[in-house]
């Protein structure tokens, strides 16, 4: 299975919860995650913000990846890494319950 299967499945399941899951690219920022998730917390109704990178099954994100990860959680923000269609709705659950 490739990545891009794996990415459209997010991309449903946040639309599917009335969310966006918006391509990020940062050009002069290498590294920073395929996803930029905006969507509804479901107990406050506040909106959430969150990243995912999107990897092929059994793929890990390389060191760079790994330090932008870091980056953005140290500034409160949630980051996953998605490789596999059946983390997706765990993952969208988890953003949209933040």
């Amino acid at each position: 299975m490739r990545e891009t299967r794996v990415e459209a499945a997010l991309v449903k399941a946040v639309k599917k919860r009335n969310g966006l899951a918006l391509k990020f690219v940062s050009p002069g920022f290498s590294g920073v995650p395929d996803r930029l998730i905006l969507a509804k917390n479901g107990l406050n109704n506040h909106g959430v913000a969150a990243f995912v990178e999107c990897k092929a099954p059994g793929k890990k994100m390389r060191a760079l990846q790994e330090k932008r990860k870091a980056q953005l959680e140290a500034l409160g923000f949630q980051v996953f890494c998605l490789d596999s269609l059946e983390e997706v709705e765990d993952i969208v659950d988890q953003i949209c319950s933040a």
